[in-house]
């Protein structure tokens, strides 16, 4: 910059930059800490010395050499050593730096080299520390304003002094002393325009780079929140599968311990029997929790869901039957109705089918009391498949049959419908008895169109098909597994007793 200092506003692209609302335009930069307040005092120290060489070597040189010493040193004082607070009151050093600048231009009191720099940080600081953008812009615009202000008054009357620059001639469309002067302006444009672009753009920055710090923590804290949904409900999960696996196995076998119990001393033979059938389903309980287990420790898919040879396990609605045999068989008379047409379901549906009825009659042999029977109905739907398990049970424990308990097994009933996009009806029935009743919505390649017969109302014929032969399921038919199913000797529904309990395993 030369000896007549000026500035400008900053150029165009700056300006509109500036002016132009933004995202987070409330954002206020944070002060530094200590490390950075020190850094400014060094700063400030090291042009304070700078200046002050400088200065005496002008005066060395004949320039400055009626300025009292006090005076050179007080404008040293007033030109650099504010910069110390540059980050903490931005503003404010700018406006001394400025006036300091001024007087020593007006008067011949300082030097014009390491002073520029140190003006030339002020404004700077203005525009990447102001904490309100609107009192930045208006500082910079005053102090730009006055400073080209002063340029063009100093063009405008030393134009008219002809001993000023005399050697200059001012005659030509483009004098010299014009070239001159237009050389002034450029030099102060770039030189008060870069500390105000290169302030803001620093400003700019340090938003953008909290905004992205800002980002990154939320970004961390919501992966927190998801692995922690993940594992809550991969505990859900593993909850639920333990649940359906143990406590199927542990109820007959606390049905048949209980008649092994009460017969053991007149009937050893009898006892004998119930001990096999515990020992059958203990071996079943271990063998599906090794299923189950292993499943766990394989890899999970993509989508961290079950595994799929979890899925796709031989547990599914094809085996229904099998647990109403096996519900006859420990006790509980139990019936079978296969009604619509029979097709193969995915492997979600098919097992949650097993599962609630699976859950089902478990509670109904556990809270049902001894005389009670069992119904077991699939409804194979044009877009759905139905499943009804009722019972008839009677007595106190079925009266109160949900009152009290922990509630895991209805619980776990409806997460698995509900994890398919169905829904379940669980609840009393009105002439005694309790039914469960759950719908498992069919995707569209799985879905049927309602049969010929079925459309015109006739009804389908019913064939009666026994527990040992689950298979034998005419299409379109309604299949009973009879009560009659074979049941062991030992276990006789009148033998049975319960506890008083809940549905709500």
């Amino acid at each position: 910059m030369s000896d007549s200092t000026a500035t400008t506003a900053p150029s165009g692209a700056a300006r509109a930059n500036s002016a132009a609302p933004l995202p987070g335009e409330e954002w206020v930069r944070p002060r530094p800490g200590r490390t950075g307040y020190r850094n400014d005092l060094l700063l400030a120290l090291v042009l304070a010395v700078a200046t002050t060489i400088s200065l005496v070597l002008f005066r060395v040189t004949g320039t400055y050499e009626d300025t009292a010493g006090w005076q050179s040193t007080l404008w040293v004082i007033a030109m650099t050593l504010p910069l110390a607070f540059r980050r903490r009151w931005p503003e404010a050093v700018a406006i001394v730096a400025s006036l300091a600048f001024t007087v020593a231009f007006v008067f011949e009191t300082g030097e014009m080299l390491f002073s520029q720099i140190s003006l030339f940080v002020a404004i700077y600081s203005v525009g990447a520390w102001g904490r309100s953008r609107r009192v930045a812009t208006v500082v910079r615009a005053i102090i730009v304003s006055g400073m080209l202000a002063w340029v063009f008054w100093q063009l405008i009357f030393y134009s008219a002094v002809q001993d000023y620059l005399p050697e200059l001639p001012r005659d030509g469309a483009l004098s010299p002393y014009l070239a001159y002067g237009l050389i002034n302006v450029m030099t102060n444009l770039l030189y008060f325009g870069g500390a105000w672009f290169f302030g803001e753009a620093a400003y700019r920055s340090a938003r953008a780079r909290a905004l992205l710090e800002q980002r990154t923590v939320e970004l961390a804290e919501e992966r927190e929140r998801t692995q922690q949904q993940a594992v809550a409900l991969e505990r859900v999960r593993i909850a639920r599968e333990l649940h359906d696996v143990v406590a199927h196995h542990v109820s007959v076998m606390g049905v048949q311990a209980g008649a092994a119990r009460r017969v053991l001393d007149r009937d050893p033979a009898q006892a004998s029997a119930a001990l096999s059938m515990i020992e059958q389903n203990a071996r079943s309980a271990v063998e599906e929790l090794q299923l189950l287990l292993g499943a766990l420790r394989s890899e999970q898919t993509e989508t961290g869901t079950v595994p799929a040879h979890l899925d796709n396990s031989t547990r599914g609605v094809e085996q229904v039957a099998d647990l109403v045999a096996d519900a006859a068989g420990n006790g509980l008379p139990a019936t079978l109705s296969v009604i619509g047409d029979a097709r193969t379901l995915p492997g979600g549906i098919s097992l949650s089918v097993y599962r609630v009825a699976q859950e089902a009659l478990t509670n109904t042999r556990k809270h049902a009391g001894g005389a009670a029977t069992a119904d077991v109905r699939v409804r194979y739907l044009p877009d759905a498949v139905e499943l009804e398990v009722s019972d008839t049970g009677v007595g106190a424990s079925a009266q109160r049959r949900g009152a009290v308990g922990s509630g895991l097994g209805q619980l776990g009933m409806r997460e698995r419908v509900a994890a398919v996009g169905g829904t379940i009806e669980l609840g009393p029935r009105p002439r005694g008895g309790y039914r469960v009743r759950a719908r498992f919505p069919l995707p569209a390649a799985v879905a049927s169109p309602l049969p010929q017969a079925q459309a015109q109302g006739v009804p389908s014929s019913t064939n009666g098909v026994s527990a040992g032969d689950p298979g034998a399921v005419p299409t379109g038919a309604t299949n009973a597994v009879s009560a009659d199913a074979p049941t062991h000797p030992l276990i006789e529904p009148a033998e049975i007793t319960t506890t008083e309990s809940t549905e709500n395993v």
